[in-house]
Formats: structure tokens, C-alpha cells, sequence
């Protein structure tokens, strides 16, 4: 017994000195970063304690008008926080929606298929993400190819698919594999025998889908979701390029409180974000372990 001790206890220690390199990134990279933007937010510009850059967010109000030309009252940073939520939940649908599917074809291919098909997937992600954006800017506004197609007509592509869905489709492209490696890695540890069985007992393709499939891979589901959405919200460089400058999301507040030199606000807006996103993450964890418990 006492020689198992010494073992156990000879393997934590050095799990621990494994870990350590890891723990002291963490902390020096991500902990310490944040307790900067949290005592920036708290903070005025002499640094003196203070909610008014949080209230700030929620209470300042500009006037915006509408396409009839009627001007209105808004709350700015709110409105600001709503597209951005709003462009970011149907950029995670549709990467969803086209994902899941590309995922469940991946996962039943045969081993060199499923190589050759997540490698192109990946080959994107392996491109700066300026390039891919400036290659969209490219295709979608000026010059390319679908441009050069519909040019005879006087209209750029910009001018028919709008600025919003410009902009989601940036997101979309960019985010795209974050969706898809999630759920294929589930898909992929799948025990065939669980549909096997459900077959057997009377299920056609759409309640094997229903029924094991779905359930199975709600934990990549999840995963994918929280990877498509919290870039998807903060992202301001996609708005800028894909947008004409004009499409103004909560990353680009941030950005320009920034480069406006209002560090405080600006870590404001950023530290609501943050409670924000990582709100809806655990959210969506605690969805996955009830469904993985059942």
C-alpha cells in the first residue's frame, strides 16, 4: 500500500510539473490581460474607481434616422450590441446548417477520404486572415469575377446581396471550419452499433437522425456554436472591409474608442462583452453535460 502511495503521489507531482509551463502561460497571457481590462473598465483617467464607463454602455443614446428620413432616440451601444448579436447568430446558423451535414459526410467516408477532406478545410485557416478578407472585399465590391459577370448590368454585388449579408458572409467563410472539426470529431468516435440497433428496432433514416445521431453529437454541436458565435460578435475587421466602413459592430466600438484613445471606455465595452459571452458559454456547457448525462 505505501509503495502505491509513492506512486500515485510520484504521478501527481509530475503531472503538475507538466501542467506548470502551461499554468504560467495561462496566467501570464490570458488571467493577467484580463484583470488589466477589468481595472481599465472600473477606472476613470486618473484611474480613480468608478461604474460610469459600465453605465455609459447602457445609457448612452444618439439620433439615428430611418429610411422614411424620421429621426429617433436610440440607445447607441446597445443598438450596436444587438446587430452585432443579431448578424452573429445567423452567421452560426448558417455555418450550422451546412456544417452538420458536411461533418456527417466527412465522418463516414473512409480514413484517406476524411484526410483529404479535412485538409481542405483547413487549407483556408492556413491563409492570413486579412488575405481571406481582402480576397472577399475583393470578389463581393470593385473587381473579381462575380463582379465582372454582373458588371454589364451597371451594378456591383455589393449593391444586390446588401451590406449586412456582405458581412455574413465574410463571417461565415472565415469561421466555417470552426464548425465543422467539432462535430466531425464526435461524429467520428460515434458507435456504429448505436445505429445499427436503432435500425433494428424500426427507425428509418430520419429517426436514427432524430434519435441517436443528433443526441450524440450535441457536445461538438455546442463547441462548434460557442467557436462560430464569440468571434463572430467581436470580429470588427470583416465589418470594416465587407461593410464600406459603414456597418459600424460592437468590435469596431472598441476598436474606435481605441484608436480614439479612450483605453477606460473602451475596456468597458470590451469587459461587458466578455461577462457576456462568457455567460453564454457556460450556458451552453451546462446544456451539454445535462444532455451528455442523459
Amino acid at each position: 500500500m505505501r509503495n502505491q502511495n509513492t506512486v500515485s503521489r510520484r504521478q501527481r507531482v509530475i503531472q503538475r510539473m507538466c501542467l506548470a509551463p502551461y499554468s504560467v502561460w495561462a496566467a501570464l497571457f490570458i488571467v493577467v490581460p484580463l484583470l488589466f481590462v477589468a481595472y481599465y473598465a472600473f477606472t476613470d483617467n486618473n484611474f480613480n474607481f468608478t461604474f460610469n464607463n459600465i453605465t455609459r454602455f447602457f445609457t448612452a443614446t444618439s439620433s439615428v434616422a430611418d429610411e422614411a428620413g424620421v429621426t429617433r432616440e436610440v440607445r447607441t451601444y446597445l443598438l450596436i450590441f444587438m446587430r452585432s448579436l443579431k448578424l452573429a447568430v445567423i452567421s452560426t446558423f448558417i455555418c450550422l446548417l451546412m456544417g452538420y451535414p458536411a461533418a456527417y459526410i466527412i465522418s463516414k467516408a473512409s480514413a484517406r477520404v476524411q484526410s483529404i477532406l479535412i485538409t481542405l478545410i483547413m487549407i483556408p485557416m492556413w491563409m492570413n486572415f486579412l488575405i481571406r478578407t481582402y480576397a472577399w472585399m475583393t470578389i463581393l465590391q470593385d473587381t473579381g469575377i462575380f463582379n465582372s459577370m454582373i458588371g454589364l448590368i451597371g451594378l456591383k454585388p455589393i449593391h444586390i446581396i446588401g451590406t449586412e449579408s456582405a458581412v455574413v458572409i465574410g463571417m461565415v467563410y472565415d469561421y466555417f471550419p470552426y464548425m465543422i472539426l467539432p462535430i466531425y470529431s464526435v461524429m467520428a468516435k460515434m458507435d456504429e452499433k448505436l445505429i445499427e440497433a436503432a435500425r433494428d428496432l424500426g427507425c428509418d433514416g430520419f429517426g436514427v437522425l432524430r434519435r441517436v445521431i443528433w443526441p450524440l453529437s450535441l457536445p461538438g454541436v455546442f463547441s462548434g456554436i460557442t467557436m462560430v458565435l464569440v468571434p463572430s460578435i467581436s470580429t470588427f475587421y470583416i465589418s470594416q472591409k465587407l461593410g464600406n466602413g459603414k456597418f459600424y459592430l460592437i468590435g469596431d466600438a472598441i476598436e474606435g474608442q481605441y484608436v480614439a484613445n479612450n483605453l477606460h471606455f473602451a475596456a468597458a465595452i470590451a469587459f461587458i462583452l466578455m461577462v457576456i459571452l462568457l455567460a453564454c458559454m457556460a450556458i451552453f456547457q451546462r446544456a451539454a453535460n445535462k444532455r451528455a448525462a442523459v
